[in-house]
């Protein structure tokens, strides 16, 4: 998939004042025990489908990776939107879960992990250079660079001090 490259250097402006930051992923522990993996690599696309169709349960975007420990960085409206997704009984996310702790979850075959930050805007920074629309830019807002906002320390509002 091809997607647009924005020459020069952009910046996130996400228009709130904190914004929910959630790490998630899996190791195959066990590589050759393909099957157990499948099963809990194929949940995540459903997860993803679903939020795309249900913006109301507040994922602003993601990226991810994928390999042996695969990674989603996720974006969402606060704490509280991704615990009601986490729990819902309508979404695809809580029966999968308590199949993952009643089947795998011991055997090491398979790891799971997240980790969540609840980030106040003015507290953080991005740039991208000649890149696609990404990460914090693409969930939010994605803008050139303007003046006041070429080094990190501008875009923190933190001095006007030059980068080293």
């Amino acid at each position: 998939m091809t997607r647009t490259v924005f020459p020069g250097r952009y910046t996130a402006a996400p228009e709130r004042e904190t914004i929910t930051v959630f790490l998630i992923g899996m190791r195959a522990n066990r590589w050759w025990r393909v099957p157990r993996v499948q099963r809990v690599a194929k949940q995540m696309p459903r997860m993803l489908r679903h939020l795309a169709t249900h913006p109301e349960a507040g994922m602003l975007g993601f990226e991810s990776w994928v390999g042996r420990t695969t990674i989603l960085l996720s974006y969402w409206e606060s704490p509280e939107h991704l615990q009601r997704f986490a729990a819902d009984r309508d979404a695809p996310h809580l029966e999968p879960w308590r199949e993952f702790m009643r089947t795998a979850l011991g055997t090491g075959h398979v790891g799971v992990w997240h980790e969540t930050y609840e980030v106040p805007v003015a507290d953080a920074e991005a740039v991208y250079a000649d890149m696609p629309a990404f990460g914090l830019a693409k969930a939010t807002a994605h803008v050139p660079v303007g003046p006041g906002q070429n080094t990190a320390k501008q875009r923190l509002g933190r001095s006007g001090q030059r980068a080293a």
